[in-house]
């Protein structure tokens, strides 16, 4: 390698050491490299892993792939169908102001756009905000979902959160905590080395993530440049070189006519010098497909959503659909829906002042049908319980003549 540019500066009166005698000024000198002509090219370069925060995370594994985005709207939507009932100690409410409360808690949600918003959040970030609008005279008149990455959590010297920060641009709000209640409910997920933060399926999720976007990507290269790998066009005539004006040429025709999916399969009008060596490598060597499923289903795991669901191949853990779909209510969806719930009642409780509980309505879970079918017939076979007790063990609230 040659710099031109550099010269040997004479030595003279700028240095403070006089100019050798007899010695040539203007003479350049060309530096080079001695090891130069060894110096050899890697084909591949250092791992790049995205960024771990959580609008990153949100924009790679929702916004910028599929397994993802499936993985979660698949848990939101399943978990904001599940009617929730309201009961206390002694009875199940038919009719109550927080069940009007949360069929509709804003004008513009219902109670399906509000959980999915929520338990969306929840599954992206690890924590879910609701924040309470108007509970001035007990029950709130609004509910609303706070966005997870906005918000902020201030701790207190005692450790426990002293108030809730809600930033947008320039503009914050703060929700104070007074006497261990404030307007915002926060629900997060569980985290081995977070005080007040929850852990996201997506940040255990990440290098999988990576790993198929990755291969996404590569994928999609390939077809760009004729569903091949790239080989080397080799110029033997001449010195071995080509000008800067042939070199512009080659690379403009190759783009322009042997690259993408239109020119698939197009010959190649070589000149005289030129020779075209492929470079490529073949699909055993290099097993994007595999390696492409093998992050689907990762991803998925992470999330709790049983591979079969969103369609990824090879995935024998169950042995059909049905079973897949019911271990997905079973482990993932209603363990969501029951902690949101016992932590919202419990909320709504502290600022109403009216102990009620929130719970799923197993009953109405469509998959879960032929287990509640089987522990209702096991029940009512049991001649040594009463109409009473099979009620209260199937959850059902008490008649009246059994109260009386």
């Amino acid at each position: 390698m040659a710099f031109d540019f550099l010269r040997r500066r004479p030595r003279g009166d700028g240095d403070g050491v006089p100019a050798a005698s007899g010695a040539a000024d203007t003479v350049p000198e060309r530096k080079a490299s001695a090891t130069g002509p060894v110096i050899a090219y890697a084909t591949s370069g250092r791992v790049a892993w995205s960024a771990r925060d959580t609008v990153s995370l949100t924009r790679a594994g929702f916004l910028g792939n599929p397994v993802g985005f499936r993985s979660v709207r698949l848990i939101a939507e399943a978990a904001a169908a599940i009617p929730l009932i309201l009961r206390d100690r002694e009875r199940r409410f038919e009719a109550h102001p927080l069940l009007a409360l949360l069929s509709r808690p804003n004008p513009m949600q219902g109670q399906g756009d509000l959980f999915e918003a929520l338990y969306g959040q929840i599954v992206l970030t690890g924590d879910g905000y609701l924040e309470a609008v108007g509970a001035d005279d007990g029950l709130p008149d609004e509910l609303h979902v706070l966005r997870s990455d906005r918000v902020s959590i201030l701790p207190g010297a005692d450790g426990w959160p002293m108030a809730f920060d809600y930033a947008v641009g320039n503009r914050k709000h703060r929700f104070p905590v007074v006497d261990g209640l404030s307007m915002v409910c926060h629900i997060r997920s569980f985290h081995p080395q977070d005080d007040h933060y929850g852990l996201a399926p997506m940040q255990a999720a990440a290098v999988a993530v990576d790993v198929h976007n990755a291969a996404s990507a590569w994928s999609k290269a390939l077809l760009d440049n004729a569903a091949r790998p790239s080989g080397a066009i080799v110029y033997t005539g001449g010195d071995g070189a080509l000008t800067a004006e042939q070199y512009d040429r080659l690379l403009n025709e190759l783009a322009a006519h042997h690259q993408g999916a239109r020119n698939a399969g197009r010959p190649m009008l070589l000149e005289g010098g030129l020779d075209w060596r492929p470079m490529g490598f073949s699909p055993s060597d290099m097993e994007f497909q595999k390696t492409k499923e093998a992050a689907a289903r990762e991803i998925a795991q992470a999330f709790g959503v049983p591979p079969m669901l969103i369609g990824i191949p090879g995935d024998a853990t169950y042995a059909n659909y049905a079973e897949a779909h019911r271990a997905f209510y079973r482990l993932t969806v209603l363990p969501l829906v029951s902690r949101v719930a016992g932590a919202l009642g419990h909320w709504l409780s502290a600022i109403s002042g009216e102990a009620v509980e929130i719970a799923p309505d197993l009953d109405a879970v469509p998959a879960l049908a032929a287990e509640r079918e089987a522990v209702w017939a096991r029940v009512a076979g049991a001649t040594f319980l009463t109409d009473a007790e099979k009620r209260a063990l199937l959850g059902l609230p008490a008649l009246e003549e059994d109260e009386a």
